[in-house]
């Protein structure tokens, strides 16, 4: 005899199926419903359409899941060891206890650099094409979204970094990667296109994030100072293919400035807009939604992310926006409330850990992410908390 407990999304999918035919408690309540004669293939099949019911979605301006509004009430956990996927680093231990901790805490998105610098799980010619993506990269990563789901943490990958860029042995050829058409179309074939039809569906991909920062590719001399045309084309090229092989990923940049992603005078331009990427990269290659940086050295220049609203900023606000790296001396709690108030669909402070540990100041990213929780429980978890 098997008992079995459902709650939440899982129980509204027995309902619906017409699976359960077991009693409420004494009580009347359906926090916890049993019933004998389920059997294990039933059980099976709720989780699983359960499971398929957290898929993030977007319309308009808002994520959605289930028909559901979700706020990203997030953090970065970049890596435990620098370059953790492909090579011998990866240690899915801290993975498992780590997201447990901010599962407990509220937090419901973690942004993950999958690729650091150099040429780990992905090996490029000299020329810049790819050599070779090993099959322990992609068990990584396989492994990491079962322990993202496990704790109902939504994931959004980064694939490159500035690093890259600057990286001592091999900057050249992650240079050709985005200024050379032939190393672009090897990286998107082999790379983009995979990633996209691996994870691109699974319910607790938030998102593929192109890059971190290119803003330092096109400003700074170590990162050899390519052109934003060249950037742009690059961004439109591997969403377009994003879209092409999977209709479900969402895909975005995560920006250094707001510099480069709003019209505003005091800035220079969106580089990421529909309308420059729909002419470089046709109809598919728009992004699915902003992820904007904001660090306190940037006030003075274009004003504070948690004092300014989205449409404050001169943002595109045709899409979701929410901040993808933030790190700040004001209260987390503050900033995420703030954030919250202003119109913007989530924070992702930086970071949650110094490597396997806890960052220094995980009390205040606790405050922040369990107010965010007890004021919008809904909307962090659209699906109820497990």
């Amino acid at each position: 005899m098997k008992k079995s407990r459902f709650t939440g999304a899982a129980l509204a999918a027995l309902i619906a199926a017409g699976l359960l035919t077991g009693c409420t408690g004494s009580d009347g309540g359906t926090d916890e419903i049993y019933d004998e004669t389920v059997s294990e293939e039933t059980t099976a099949a709720v989780e699983e359409s359960s499971s398929a019911a957290a898929k993030v979605t977007v319309e308009g301006t808002k994520f959605m899941v289930d028909g559901k509004e979700l706020w990203i009430n997030g953090v970065n956990t970049p890596w435990q060891n620098w370059n953790d996927f492909g090579g011998s680093a990866f240690e899915p231990e801290f993975w498992d206890s780590h997201f447990s901790d901010l599962h407990d805490i509220g937090v419901n998105a973690v942004r993950v650099w999958i690729n650091c610098n150099s040429m780990v799980g992905i090996k490029l010619k000299t020329t810049g094409e790819v050599k070779e993506v090993l099959e322990k990269h992609w068990q990584d990563v396989d492994q990491l979204f079962e322990i993202a789901e496990k704790h109902q943490i939504y994931l959004m990958p980064t694939l490159l970094s500035f690093d890259h860029c600057k990286d001592t042995n091999y900057a050249d050829r992650w240079r050709a990667v985005i200024t050379d058409d032939t190393a672009m179309q090897s990286y998107i074939d082999n790379y983009v296109k995979p990633f996209a039809e691996r994870y691109g569906s699974n319910p607790y991909m938030l998102g593929i994030d192109l890059m971190n920062e290119p803003d330092w590719v096109h400003e700074n001399e170590e990162c050899g100072k390519l052109s934003l045309d060249a950037l742009s084309n690059f961004f439109a090229k591997c969403t377009a293919a994003a879209h092409e092989a999977n209709p479900d990923v969402l895909v975005t940049v995560g920006m250094g400035m707001i510099k480069y992603n709003s019209d505003k005078s005091n800035c220079s331009g969106n580089i990421i807009s529909d309308e420059l990427m729909k002419t470089l990269g046709g109809d598919k290659a728009c992004l699915d939604f902003y992820s904007v940086h904001y660090y306190d050295w940037m006030k003075s220049n274009w004003g504070s992310a948690f004092e300014s609203s989205p449409a404050d900023y001169g943002l595109d606000m045709s899409k979701p926006v929410f901040l993808g790296e933030i790190g700040t001396s004001v209260p987390f709690k503050d900033v995420y409330q703030s954030c919250y108030d202003l119109g913007w669909n989530g924070v992702m402070m930086w970071c949650s850990n110094n490597g396997a540990e806890h960052a220094d100041n995980w009390d205040d990213i606790a405050a922040a992410t369990q107010n965010m929780e007890e004021t919008a429980p809904d909307k962090v978890f659209p699906l109820g908390k497990n």
